[in-house]
């Protein structure tokens, strides 16, 4: 195979012109549309094409491949702005942002600084919790992280090609044609495989993006010895121009991304760069290369920057669900003002003085991440202080009665301040969270923990099911040392103690969950638990489910009694984060009590090893379920008790479940 060099470099302005198609793309969907556009898909594709592209024409002119001073100048480039627009994430965050985002945001903040945001984003789509969390004003950083991750990888990729090549004399442009096509296959393959089991890991995945930059990579290196004539170049322009601009319309993409659907945006960008400007004046190039496009595709990276957290503001400053068409302009003239204004302001003077040290060079932009560090490590320091002034306010049950405030005639001073505060809200999770006794999602194996009396117990109580099993702990853990009473710990996110899966978004995590139950009912059935304590129902379903009932009729042919507690009421909101916006008292963070009495349907299943509890009342009245109830803050999110209410509740549950164990045991 002949993959010669190259020779002709010249700027190709519809490169440009795509570039800024691309990040227009990206924006409009964000702001009006909802969807995955592509547009970034473009952006990898044109990143692998260049990259693919200097790389070796650093080797070819110079006989190596300076890593180091290759990443440092890309660093020269991409940082300024880009620490820019962090440094005024953090500032506007901090005034104009929930309280309850911060922790979050300063975590995304410090991944973006590293370029790592991606695993960060990977890592929270399988952390039940964090599903719930806001999208951050920093989440678009994903795909700068992804990028720089590809520049490490295709100078580490092209230095081992290299070495490889000299040791076996071979052709370094053929050798690394050959690499490229295979991390393409092998990429592309593990793409649409984590895509079907896990899509929103695979979205954020390096690996799974791989073979996007490859593409381009592979273009690169043929494109040269492709021949479009005239007309085959006209086609191949507009089909992949239209193609690009329709793909988020036609193509339900975002729940089947990146896997074979990216290779609709992926295509549309090759066609492009093989039709260049080939198409005479029929030629795509033609609009590619208007001016104002051309300028926009310079400044489109800033841009693109900038848009995202121009979004989040106006949102969280407006309380706007969506976004008219005139304010979405404005949006889009924001960010381009400020982009043209970042890029000849603060990349440009960075960008083009003449750094002939890497060491030297590596110091100024080690300087200018310092400011986003200082900032970020302040923000930290101001959290975590807040928090621990809160934590050292003394909760006692006058000030604080919590769920016995929902008692007929019980007062209180409704003059003291509401615990957990909205800035501890999020860490207001049951304690097996902490001790490694709690199950992660898509994880199949059971871990089980014991606490209250391990040692001699009169009971045993096993707590089974999701994290609406799992924020039980607090109150029953109170009871249990009281009582003489051990507890089996088996609990898992988003995996209910079901035979049928529910809310399960992926393939991977409706298989372990599946297995989870499984195991737990082995384990159950070992165990022999005086009482299996688990939700009696979802409250965002009507009735019980069918998949619960399934696994209490299982255990009854075991004899083992199970405790089916009502399931708390739901909102459709962030609680704490709906009163960090307006207040305690707010009407707003109010839900109807709508929830049903289930004791007839119990009654109806003729399973006399189920005793059914409703604690409604300690959340609700006859109308409506306040968010904070005896000063104490009921949830840590739209429906998670926080762990401080949740203990509030101990002697109601103790109530009950001395109540069961009494019915099953003492008659």
């Amino acid at each position: 195979m002949n993959l010669s060099k190259e020779t002709n470099r010249k700027f190709r302005p519809e490169i440009e012109g795509l570039r800024a198609i691309a990040a227009l793309l990206v924006a409009v969907y964000h702001i009006w549309l909802g969807n995955v556009s592509g547009g970034v898909d473009v952006f990898f594709v044109v990143s692998g094409f260049l990259i693919t592209t200097s790389l070796l024409n650093m080797y070819e002119r110079t006989g190596k491949v300076d890593g180091i001073e290759f990443l440092l100048k890309l660093g020269k480039r991409l940082f300024p702005i880009a620490f820019a627009v962090l440094a005024f994430v953090i500032i506007t965050s901090f005034y104009f942002l929930p309280q309850t985002e911060w922790v979050t945001i300063i975590k995304e903040v410090a991944a973006s600084l590293i370029y790592v945001e991606n695993w960060q984003l990977a890592s929270n789509s399988v952390n039940y919790l964090a599903q719930n969390n806001a999208a951050s004003p920093v989440q678009h950083f994903w795909a700068m992280s992804t990028q720089f991750q590809f520049y490490v990888i295709w100078t580490l990729v092209l230095l081992i090609v290299i070495g490889i090549a000299k040791k076996l004399n071979k052709n370094i442009r053929v050798l690394f044609f050959y690499t490229l096509i295979g991390m393409f296959i092998v990429s592309i393959g593990y793409s649409v495989y984590m895509t079907d089991v896990n899509q929103p890991w695979a979205y954020f995945d390096t690996f799974a993006r791989v073979w996007e930059f490859a593409a381009g990579g592979i273009l690169s290196l043929v494109i040269a010895h492709i021949s479009f004539n005239k007309w085959t170049s006209v086609v191949a322009g507009w089909l992949g121009l239209v193609g690009l601009v329709t793909c988020g319309l036609l193509l339900q993409v975002g729940t089947v991304f990146p896997g074979y659907a990216a290779l609709w945006p992926v295509m549309c960008a090759v066609l492009i760069l093989i039709a260049g400007n080939r198409g005479g004046q029929f030629g795509v190039h033609h609009l590619l290369s208007v001016k104002p496009l051309v300028k926009f595709g310079g400044i489109s990276y800033g841009f693109y920057l900038w848009h995202w957290p121009l979004l989040v503001l106006y949102y969280n400053i407006t309380g706007n669900q969506t976004v008219s068409v005139l304010h979405g302009l404005l949006i889009i003239g924001l960010a381009i003002v400020v982009s043209y204004a970042t890029t000849n302001l603060v990349e440009k003077p960075i960008r083009n003085r003449k750094i002939q040290s890497k060491s030297k060079l590596a110091l100024i932009l080690l300087g200018i991440a310092i400011p986003v560090m200082v900032l970020n490590g302040s923000w930290t320091y101001y959290v975590k202080d807040t928090q621990a002034a809160s934590a050292s306010v003394e909760i006692t049950n006058t000030d604080y009665p919590g769920a016995e405030a929902m008692e007929p005639g019980k007062e209180f001073s409704t003059d003291e301040p509401f615990m957990p505060t909205v800035l501890q809200a999020k860490d207001e999770v049951p304690e097996s969270y902490g001790d490694g006794c709690h199950q992660g999602m898509e994880e199949s194996e059971v871990i089980m923990c014991e606490y209250g009396d391990v040692e001699d117990p009169e009971y045993t109580i096993a707590l089974v099911g999701g994290s609406h099993s799992a924020h039980w702990l607090a109150p029953l853990k109170i009871y249990a040392n009281n009582n003489d009473i051990k507890i089996l710990n088996y609990t898992r996110s988003a995996c209910r103690f079901s035979s049928e899966s529910y809310r399960l978004t992926t393939k991977l995590d409706q298989e372990t969950c599946a297995e989870w139950n499984e195991t737990v009912m082995d384990k159950l059935i070992e165990k022999q638990p005086d009482l299996v304590f688990t939700p009696a129902d979802a409250t965002e379903w009507e009735g019980i489910p069918e998949g619960y009932v399934d696994q209490w009729r299982k255990l009854n042919k075991h004899d083992i009694n199970v405790f089916a507690l009502k399931d708390n009421p739901r909102a459709e909101f962030d609680i704490p984060t709906c009163i960090d916006k307006n207040g305690p008292n707010a009407e707003e963070c109010t839900t109807k009590n709508d929830l049903e009495d289930l004791s007839d349907e119990v009654d109806q299943l003729n399973l006399d090893n189920v005793y059914y509890a409703d604690l409604t009342d300690k959340f609700c009245n006859e109308d409506e379920c306040k968010p904070i109830i005896g000063n104490v803050l009921v949830y840590q999110d739209g429906h998670h008790l926080t762990r401080t209410y949740a203990k509030t509740l101990a002697p109601y549950v103790g109530e009950e479940v001395s109540e069961a164990l009494n019915h099953f045991y003492d008659e």
